[in-house]
């Protein structure tokens, strides 16, 4: 495994692969805390130097499991968080971003990662009721005040993008793109590139299924979210396990995994797009930073593609409540 190179977000440098941290806490059953920890801890000394979270993952235990996690190692970190949802899973979503909340956001996020401040700091989804404007005006006095060093957004849609740039500097877009996830790349995606804006995709495994380790949702706890997403459901699933054939077939040519292939395919999208696949394990973990020295020629990004075809993905990424504040 050779050294992890940087890349760009704006003008935040981080390692060209982050570790999402939600699974830790949050969406995907029940979690070990010092497994998690020790994952972390492995990540840093593998030189990942992105972890992200959110105050809404496990309620704030995400941020809390974090900050213990870097104790003693905070100057290894570029420490992302999100803030927005004012409900707890399974409540009806609410999304605040009016300048209230947002200064009181930030301090309970600094106080469970027991930190001074982030270094990047996402509105996790566009308040609808809440001019942009207000929410990246209010961001940036976080900055201006040392609580904050860098401004994100989360599944924006491009004017909200536009106008968010026009008041404070945006150096990441944190949005889902993977090889069954492309909406990204219409519009969003060249806009970032026009105003610098680095890009961050979540989920670049398709929730672990493009790594071909689920074949159905039977083995996934109760509380697993992915049970109710419509990408998993009985019918969809069987087709989209055919992409994921494919591109077994495809990776053992080169002798990687479906996952490592597929996660390469998204670090090859450009030197300002820097994944942050997750994991609690770090078998996983190190499974995902090997896909970094996966060289793709222009004839396998091709051969992928065509593995993959976007229009042959069976089912939409989120139920329709939730589609509802996306690319907003």
């Amino acid at each position: 495994m050779t050294e992890i190179p940087t890349r760009r977000l704006g003008e935040l440098a981080v390692s060209a692969q982050g570790l999402g941290c939600m699974g830790m806490s949050h969406g995907y059953g029940a979690s070990d805390d010092e497994q998690s920890i020790a994952t972390i801890h492995r990540a840093l000394d593998l030189g990942v130097t992105l972890l992200d979270t959110s105050d809404f993952y496990g309620a704030g235990h995400n941020e809390e499991l974090i900050g213990r996690a870097i104790a003693g190692r905070r100057d290894e970190v570029v420490l992302a968080t999100k803030f927005g949802f004012a409900n707890r899973l399974g409540e009806p979503t609410k999304i605040r971003g009016d300048a209230a909340y947002v200064r009181q956001a930030c301090d309970a996020s600094l106080r469970r990662l027991g930190v001074d401040h982030i270094d990047l700091y996402y509105q996790h989804r566009v308040d609808p009721d809440v001019p942009i404007e207000e929410t990246v005006g209010a961001m940036a006095e976080l900055v201006a005040a040392g609580k904050v060093r860098h401004l994100g957004l989360s599944e924006a849609g491009a004017e909200t993008i536009r106008r968010a740039h026009a008041v404070h500097p945006i150096a990441a877009l944190q949005s889902e793109w993977s090889l069954w996830t492309r909406e990204l790349e219409q519009e969003i995606a060249p806009l970032c590139r026009e105003l610098g804006i680095g890009l961050v995709p979540f989920s670049p495994l398709g929730r672990g299924f493009l790594t071909g380790r689920y074949t159905s949702t039977e083995g996934l706890s109760e509380t697993d979210v992915r049970r109710t997403q419509p990408r998993f459901a009985d019918g969809n699933l069987e087709q989209n396990l055919a992409i994921v054939e494919k591109l077994d077939e495809l990776a053992a040519e080169k002798g990687v995994t479906a996952g490592q292939l597929a996660l390469a395919w998204v670090q090859h999208r450009g030197d300002d797009v820097v994944p942050i696949p997750g994991t609690r394990r770090q078998k996983y973990l190190e499974e995902n930073i090997a896909a970094l020295d996966v060289v793709l020629s222009a004839a396998d990004l091709a051969a992928i593609d065509a593995a993959a075809p976007s229009d042959k993905v069976a089912g939409t990424r989120y139920d329709a409540a939730s589609l509802a504040f996306v690319n907003k």
